[in-house]
């Protein structure tokens, strides 16, 4: 990609200091706002419908993220979502287990179709229940059968530009390898590690670093998308090589924390596996 995207696109999050309001899941709530503080970006949290406004309307953006699904943070997200397109602010979507419940789905697609969302994030096997095509879950985990791999990554490209030009968003499928697309161009993203799939919340936590990356980068969605891909994959890659003997999932999650707050453009610029797909 052109230089912008990765080195840049960092560089501006650090330099602005986004705000970011997150209707996240209680289970990672406390793993997003330290990635954000960790890249250099702000955090508030909140899914109070009472609340939502208002916090929605000091921030640059809007996470939704659907994992940990109750009748009133449903509603949160409808209230935030609906501030946060009147003030033109980037919303992200994370469909977590989308195709797991008939709860999960339905809220899903509600709030795609409702909303201005400008970015969906999620594994293969969700962003498929959220096209409306048959898939099988494992949860909040992508079914084998959905897996990206190198020789279905075209097929999976033009499945992602489909979707980004259906939605006008930008559509990361994230994996083992990430594919980042709107409706024109789209991007193989080859960073992080298997690790990274046996802690929770690194999904989360993407998720949210997208919306910072998003408000610091206006107009350049898809290359914001693509730099915070890579960067959380890098973190990972240089959290695994840290680990030692006596380290397991607890110290490589703190570790990728670390990696997060030490790295600026420059080291993701020199770091990051991109690679547009035709």
């Amino acid at each position: 990609m052109e230089p912008f995207a990765l080195k840049n696109a960092l560089d501006n999050v650090r330099a602005s200091v986004p705000l970011v309001h997150c209707v996240t899941n209680y289970v990672t709530a406390n793993d997003c706002a330290n990635a954000l503080l960790a890249i250099g970006a702000s955090p508030i949290m909140s899914d109070e419908p009472a609340d939502v406004v208002d916090i929605t309307s000091i921030c640059g953006g809007l996470v939704l993220n659907i994992g940990t699904l109750n009748e009133r943070t449903i509603e949160g997200m409808y209230a935030a979502g609906k501030r946060a397109g009147e003030l033109g602010h980037p919303i992200v979507l994370d469909p977590v287990g989308a195709g797991a419940s008939k709860l999960r789905t339905a809220t899903a697609e509600g709030l795609l179709g409702k909303l201005d969302v400008r970015i969906v994030r999620g594994n293969k096997s969700e962003v498929r229940s959220l096209a409306g095509a048959a898939a099988s879950t494992r949860g909040v985990d992508v079914n084998p059968d959905d897996a990206v791999t190198e020789q279905n990554l075209a097929e999976n490209a033009a499945f992602a530009r489909e979707l980004a030009a259906r939605w006008d968003t930008v559509v990361a499928i994230t994996g083992a390898i990430d594919v980042v697309a709107d409706s024109k161009r789209a991007f193989a993203v080859r960073n992080g590690v298997p690790l990274m799939g046996k802690i929770t919340g690194a999904g989360c936590m993407l998720t949210c670093l997208s919306g910072a990356f998003a408000v610091a980068n206006p107009g350049r969605l898809l290359e914001a998308t693509v730099a915070s891909v890579a960067a959380l994959g890098l973190a990972g890659q240089i959290a695994a090589d840290r680990m030692g003997g006596m380290d397991g999932t607890g110290s490589f999650r703190t570790y990728v924390l670390d990696a997060l707050t030490r790295m600026d453009g420059a080291a993701l610029d020199a770091g990051a596996k991109v690679e547009e797909i035709g």
